[in-house]
């Protein structure tokens, strides 16, 4: 087991750990039918409210999957990421597909969004629970107003409190089957790094946001079905992977299970 490394400035552990990430990311997730099919799920949603042409702002862009789609589609995308590592991978990708004009990169944290200067946006995305470092989404919330076009659209894919997959964990006896539920958050290690997440409720995501952002969707991504972590439970049960990602699909929309899931995809709209 590799060596956990601690340090006094949490934003310090989150670069290093997604840096180091950054080397094999596309490749993990190429390699993941779970990550594949979660995609597709989230475009789709995405696709119900952007607008041809919009000007979006990605935070936590990883190493520009998600962006270099949205090129693809047509819009305009300005990448943020806090970690070195993938900017630079980001940058990599619009070096080599010649997409300049389209897409942007900036390393910014998603806390520092005054960085990012005058521009105005249609639509916020954040993918896969970047979010989850934040212990206080109105760091992050506090500065879109600034940043939105009126009746721009924002889509969080965000962690909640309530994972019904992991709670089956309890009966395997693993105490982390309700880890989600501390307020104090719980402890990732990634790449040998040590820093906290924090799982946030829909209900606390629209109390950071604020009146001006109603909520106009919102699904379940896992609530049935495996997580992207559990690749090898779907090479040994592919069948019942297959009924139970087809339970989710179905019942992604519907309470409950548009709240506890492994991830929810949120959207709102902002009104100035």
């Amino acid at each position: 087991m590799p060596d956990i490394q601690y340090s006094v400035e949490p934003w310090a552990s989150v670069q290093r750990a997604f840096s180091k990430q950054a080397e094999h990311f596309d490749q993990d997730d190429i390699g993941n039918p779970i990550l594949d099919a979660w995609r597709k799920r989230i475009y789709t949603h995405v696709e119900r409210f952007m607008k041809k042409e919009s000007s979006i702002l990605e935070i936590n862009a990883g190493t520009g999957i998600d962006a270099l789609y949205f090129v693809a589609q047509g819009h305009q995308v300005h990448a943020t990421d806090i970690s070195a590592g993938m900017v630079n991978k980001i940058r990599e990708k619009v070096s080599r597909t010649g997409v300049h004009e389209a897409l942007t990169v900036q390393q910014c944290s998603f806390e520092a969004l005054d960085g990012v200067g005058e521009r105005k946006f249609d639509y916020v995305f954040s993918n896969f629970g970047g979010l989850n470092c934040s212990r206080d989404l109105g760091n992050v919330s506090r500065h879109l107003p600034r940043l939105l076009n009126d009746q721009a659209f924002l889509t969080w894919v965000i962690m909640p409190p309530v994972s019904l997959w992991e709670w089956s964990w309890i009966l395997k006896g693993r105490k982390a089957a309700f880890r989600r539920l501390g307020n104090e958050g719980a402890a990732a290690h990634l790449e040998g790094e040590l820093f906290q997440t924090y799982y946030h409720s829909l209900k606390t995501i629209r109390g950071k946001l604020g009146n001006h952002f109603q909520l106009v969707r919102v699904e379940g991504l896992g609530s049935i079905s495996p997580p992207p972590a559990s690749f090898e439970f779907v090479k040994r049960h592919a069948g019942t992977y297959s009924l139970l990602k087809k339970l989710d699909e179905s019942l992604g929309s519907q309470f409950p299970f548009n709240r506890c899931a492994d991830h929810i995809i949120a959207t709102f709209q902002y009104t100035a």
